[in-house]
């Protein structure tokens, strides 16, 4: 079995948790944290299921930031995260 490691990033919306995979551009969501997160990896693992029965499996992690080695992919690392604002026209 493929290991293919990424980011789970949580947020609440409400009453709900978000976990989102940002390389991906996946998500799923759950009434806990914990929750989401089991969701996401259930999530990612069908994406790249198909990604992988379609023959585009390569293709969309190249595309996401990761890089074959011997090992495996390697995930695009996130440097940085911060809350920003931005104003606007009115």
């Amino acid at each position: 079995m493929k290991q293919i490691k990424f980011e789970g990033i949580v947020f609440q919306e409400e009453k709900t948790y978000v976990a989102y995979c940002p390389e991906l551009d996946v998500s799923s969501c759950g009434k806990t944290i914990e929750q989401s997160r089991e969701n996401l990896k259930t999530a990612v693992r069908l994406f790249l299921e198909e990604a992988e029965k379609m023959g585009t499996l390569e293709m969309i992690l190249t595309e996401a930031g990761y890089r074959k080695n011997e090992i495996g992919w390697l995930p695009p690392k996130i440097v940085s995260t911060k809350l920003m604002s931005v104003g606007l026209a009115t």
